[in-house]
């Protein structure tokens, strides 16, 4: 489907473009500069000082229209990205020409002449002999001149069938065609560059909250306000350089990362010329690399052509087991290669990073590859980009506090105006500058420090639980996480499978199970001859290596001994109970898209035999006798595959049931206590597994996953042939039940891969049929990587908070689009999950929860009084200029640097509550329950200022022009009567303190600002409630202490009665109970407020009851429609059968 552009004036086939294009779903538009634009701009950078183009710095795409014209893609110098996604990133990149014209001297050297379909020839204008491109997150793109189109280079064409991949490259590439080739891809490396220190720290400066900080303190140190503006300077270098610090260890360990194979010695094949020695930063797509014996690491992805390779693919995917890979069949069709190979392209393709530790030559000589990709299309490549180009997040209370920010602004402007217009009325000079002070004291400078310092303290209580975080800003996400994926070996059952027993099978008939280890040994026959050779195990450094589940089924055997030929071939060499010796003829690997493999083997003077094990559903239809009596019910954590031996000349068909190998998955200790408390806490779990759906059930049972009372409805999905529909059919899984079905309430779904992309894939009835299915969807077996990843994002568009827990193995995808990845796995495929395990455990889930719910709730309340701490300054500012007075520096640093600060580092020291309560804490700022608190605090903290301000001058010994008159001063009456506040404004935080009187001593400025500091220390205390998120108060004996004694500090102040102190801190004698009092009854009535209605969760359900408000998310709003559709009630729980 093609939509049209919301910009105006841009073609539609412009659009139709951005479809081709690899951009990860961005749109793109040309634009020209033009050199009156420029000089415009130009001007405006000089004549702003340099805010223009800061300005522009932020929006890139205001510096594209400002300097540009829109035109087309053919005729554009410089591009436009923006993604298709809620966020609307636009991007600024520069169109740059490549020029070949020093490789192709005639007309021979065209590339065109070896492959007429080549990007590389449709790229190349004539006669410029220069290639237009542009490079979109490492990725390099080419002007196509015939489809008028970006295409991306730096891999082989996908329409390539297996016979041209042979024909095109299997003698290799020519000189000339390999120079062009690079020229126009560029070097085959992940460069990924230590970034220097100065960049770094020119970025975070640039950054919109440390420029406001920047005119926060340069306006403060017009004013002659020091100490504060050189503590802000402080902490915030202090936060730059710790910023700075952490992004150049992780440049740095990124860069080790890939560094070990960016420039290698490899050997290619070149076309007419033999065989030639170069690094590998030089090869090419099409190129043909020649693998020699011993190991190898790959520069590149590779097809294999020639040969066998065994490699170690842990890179990939976080286990170290050898991987057998067979050469691209010579297909002779029209089909693409990868199309023509299916789900098993992967076992021809050797990968970036990858270790090649054997290779075996056939009968062609060499083992031989050809290069698929290079450097960042490569798999690494693509798992460094997606570590240097994160997915963003969309969280509601970043995008709310943004609004928030916004109103404050919006709120600081109602007061510049009120300052304006007091100040000009009676003839203040420097208007200007007391406005824009009202800015400074309405958006809090410290407010993006003060939530930053909660997620610091966070991530080090994780560190020290052996938890990991690269990605900090989604431990707030972790507080709503509402869906847990988890996978199944590894995560929820033991990393490897124990052998149980066998079942073997004779003359149709089951015979006794033989139980592993036995005190008897297997007896000699075709199921021990199976176990013996139907594997894909090698000799590797003197052990043997492979899939643990084929070592656990050959080391059951005891007494055959593996070994290598001569050839490579594998040997079993059996005990004395045998007199032959089988050989390992030839192997076809293990297949994701058939669930099963075969060997051919051969006994010395014996006839040569198939033996193929795999997923009994996928095998059974190439047998010819599968249906046994006496077949037994498998009970327990089992995993079986089936065994078959035949003589037929034909492979893997018409085979001979042989029995049944179980194996036992056993659950790791710590998995149902997890579950059930994730349950507990209506947290949905699901399981997301590779393996069969019969034992991925059965251990969701035994998990707690799924209750004993529930029942498990099978869905099956089957394309119809030669139609757009697909075959439903539900079943139960329990056999033998005579319950009504229609009577059930509870109930889960279980269905395989296969039927869960027919249903995805199915449009647009699967649009509404798929969500309904993942409302009570529980198990999800045979799914592939690609699969989970896609399971993920339906669960997030059903507005599920979904984190996914895998071992690393398979779920890297799934890890990476989850609101919260949680690897099990330290290996290089999980790099790039935001959260690293170092037990590999699932009780690292509910940990994670409690403390992200702890995180998210300091950041509300951390935001709510930052938020009021501002507004009541302002508030006490705004009421103090009526009177052209304001706060003393000293008042004001006291309540910013020795409260405020103070308060905001250590009210994060808070720990996490322990239990793990059945609802989250709220997610957006804009919500009733905290709009209303913020709201009622600022009342109150302005009625309370308004009432003193009001309620001192109503007072029998106050005086206007006497702030001495409330002391009754016997030793120097003559100096009460001479101290009078000169009550014009000298400017607010202008010039030196003088020891007498600068200006702002009053009544009504002591009232106001003793009033306003009380109130911080109350709100402060109020929002910093405990439980159900948090540990009590109590326990944060830091911030407990904090609290006592800047109370105990204005208490102080109160009393004192120290003349020095009172002139330095600006204050005037006042008696004291009167504020105490009032103080006092703002505290009960705030903490009133917060407990009876603000915390009242029960209040907060009844009201909404009431009123009849229903959550927006999109699976409550499905649960409610499916709750009254009479249809859905018969399918979900009978067996039934219809087209979608």
């Amino acid at each position: 489907m093609i939509e049209k552009c919301s910009i105006p004036g841009v073609p539609l086939r412009e659009i139709v473009m951005i479809f081709f294009l690899v951009f990860a779903v961005q749109e793109i538009f040309g634009y020209k500069t033009q050199g009156w634009r420029r000089a415009l701009c130009i001007a405006g950078y000089i004549l702003s000082c340099g805010a223009l183009l800061l300005l522009f710095y932020w929006k890139p795409e205001w510096d594209v229209w400002a300097n540009c014209i829109r035109c087309s893609l053919e005729e554009a110098d410089i591009v436009l990205l923006r993604t298709t996604d809620e966020f609307r990133i636009y991007s600024r990149k520069t169109v740059t020409w490549i020029s070949v014209s020093a490789l192709i001297r005639s007309r021979t050297d065209y590339p065109a002449t070896a492959e007429e379909d080549s990007i590389f020839s449709k790229a190349i204008m004539k006669p410029s002999l220069q290639v237009k491109s542009i490079q979109v997150q490492k990725i390099r793109y080419v002007w196509n001149i015939y489809a008028k189109q970006f295409q991306k280079v730096g891999a082989l064409e996908d329409h390539l069938t297996c016979s041209a991949i042979h024909a095109k490259f299997g003698s290799g590439l020519t000189c000339n065609e390999q120079n062009v080739r690079r020229v126009i891809c560029g070097p085959n490396s992940i460069d990924v560059p230590v970034i220097p220190i100065w960049k770094l720290l020119i970025k975070e400066v640039l950054n919109p909250f440390y420029v406001f900080q920047l005119f926060s303190v340069c306006l403060w140190f017009a004013e002659d306000y020091m100490e504060y503006a050189t503590a802000i300077i402080i902490m915030s270098l202090l936060s730059i350089f710790l910023t700075v610090y952490d992004l150049r260890q992780q440049s740095i360990k990124l860069h080790r990362l890939v560094e070990s194979h960016n420039n290698i010695m490899v050997t290619v094949c070149r076309n007419k010329e033999g065989f030639q020695e170069l690094e590998s930063h030089h090869l090419v797509p099409g190129d043909t690399l020649v693998l020699k014996e011993g190991k190898t690491l790959l520069p590149c992805d590779a097809i294999l052509i020639s040969g066998q390779c065994i490699v170690n693919e842990s890179m990939l995917t976080g286990e170290s087991i050898p991987v057998t890979k067979t050469h691209l069949p010579q297909a002779d069709n029209f089909e693409p290669w990868r199309m023509h190979c299916a789900e098993d392209y992967k076992k021809h393709v050797l990968f970036c990073g990858t270790e090649v530790i054997q290779t075996k030559a056939d009968d062609r000589g060499v083992v031989k590859a050809v290069v698929l990709r290079t450097g960042f299309n490569t798999a690494k490549g693509d798992l460094v980009r997606s570590i240097l180009y994160p997915k963003p997040m969309n969280f509601k209370l970043y995008r709310d506090a943004l609004r928030f920010l916004m109103c404050l602004i919006a709120f600081a402007a109602i007061g510049m105006i009120y300052t304006v217009c007091v100040f000009v009325l009676n003839g203040v000079r420097e208007v200007v500058k007391k406005a824009l002070d009202v800015i400074t004291i309405a958006v809090p400078p410290a407010l993006p420090a003060a939530l930053t310092t909660g997620i610091i303290y966070t991530q080090r209580r994780l560190k020290k639980k052996g938890i990991f975080c690269i990605s900090p800003q989604r431990i707030n996400m972790c507080g709503q996480l509402n869906l847990i994926c988890f996978d199944k070996t590894g995560t929820l059952t033991e990393d490897g499978l124990d052998l149980w027993g066998l079942l073997p099978s004779e003359r149709n008939c089951f015979q006794d199970i033989h139980n592993f280890p036995a005190d008897h040994s297997l007896p000699w026959g075709p199921v021990f001859r199976a176990m013996a050779v139907c594997h894909s195990l090698i000799v590797w450094q003197g052990k043997i290596q492979g899939d643990p589940l084929d070592v656990k089924m050959f080391e059951a055997t005891n007494w055959v001994k593996l070994c290598q030929g001569p050839t490579y071939a594998t040997v079993v060499r059996p005990g004395p109970k045998a007199s032959s010796v089988i050989t390992i003829l030839h192997q076809f690997p293990f297949s994701s898209a058939l669930q099963r493999m075969s060997v051919i083997a051969q006994e010395i003077g014996g006839e040569q035999q198939v033996f193929t094990k795999g997923a009994p559903e996928m095998v059974a239809i190439n047998t010819s006798q599968i249906q046994c009596k006496n077949r037994p019910k498998a009970k327990g954590r089992i995993k079986s595959f089936c065994l078959f031996f035949t003589l037929r000349e034909e492979v893997e068909s018409d085979l001979t049931f042989l029995g049944l190998l179980i194996m036992e998955n056993r659950l790791k200790r710590e998995t149902k206590p997890v579950l059930e408390e994730l349950s507990a806490a209506r947290i949905r779990s699901v399981m997301v597994t590779g393996d069969n759906i019969r034992t991925a059930v059965t251990v969701a049972k035994n998990a707690g996953m799924i209750s004993a009372t529930n029942r498990v409805i099978l869905v099956e999905a089957n394309q119809v042939p030669g139609s757009f529909s697909a075959s439903i059919t539900w079943k139960p899984l329990e056999e033998n039940k005579t319950e009504d079905y229609r009577s059930l309430v509870s109930y889960h779904f279980a269905m395989s891969g296969k039927s869960y992309q027919i249903v995805a894939q199915l449009s647009p009835k699967s649009l509404l049929f798929l969500p309904q299915l993942l409302l009570n969807g529980t198990v999800f077996a045979r799914m592939s990587p690609g699969h989970k990843s896609s399971l993920v994002e339906e669960f997030q568009k059903l507005d599920y908070f979904v984190g996914m827990c895998g071992d690393g193995a398979n779920d890297c995808g799934a890890l990476k689009v989850a609101h919260a990845g949680i690897s099990l796995s330290e290996q290089e495929a999980s790099v790039a999950s935001p959260f690293t395990s170092q037990t590999p455990s699932i009780a690292c889930v509910p940990e994670l929860i409690r403390e992200g719910r702890a995180a998210l709730v300091t950041s509300f309340c951390m935001f709510k009084y930052m938020a009021l701490y501002s507004t009541i300054q302002y508030l006490g500012v705004l009421l103090l200029y009526w009177q052209l007075n304001s706060f003393g520096n000293y008042q004001f640093l006291f309540q910013d640097l020795a409260i405020t600060t103070v308060i905001g580092v250590t009210m994060s020291f808070t720990g996490a509550y322990p239990k793990l309560v059945p609802y989250r804490p709220p997610s957006q700022l804009i919500s009733p329950p905290l709009l209303l608190s913020v709201v009622l605090n600022i009342l109150f903290s302005l009625s309370m200022q308004i009432f003193g301000f009001v309620v001192v001058q109503e007072q029998p010994w106050y005086s206007k022009t006497n702030i001495h008159s409330a002391c009754v001063s016997v030793n120097n009456p003559m100096e009460n009567d001479s101290s009078v506040s000169s009550l014009g404004l000298h400017g607010m935080r202008d010039g030196a303190l003088e020891q007498t009187d600068n200006g702002y001593k009053s009544y009504e400025n002591t009232t106001v600002w003793l009033l306003s500091t009380i109130n911080c220390l109350i709100v402060a205390l109020v929002f910093s409630k405990g439980k159900p998120f948090r540990q009590p108060i109590y326990t944060n004996y830091v911030f407990v202490v904090v609290l006592i004694v800047q109370l105990g500090i204005c208490l102080f102040l109160v009393f004192a009665d120290i003349d020095d102190l009172y002139s330095k801190m600006d204050v005037s004698i006042v008696t004291g109970e009167g504020k105490l009092s009032r103080a006092s009854t703002i505290f009960l009535l705030l903490l009133l407020l917060q407990e009876a209605v603000i915390e009242n969760r029960p209040l907060w359900l009844l009201l909404k009851k009431t009123f009849r408000y229903h959550s927006k998310s999109q699976y409550k709003r499905l649960q409610r429609v499916l709750e009254e559709d009479s249809a859905w009630k018969l399918w979900k729980v009978s067996e039934e059968h219809f087209l979608l």
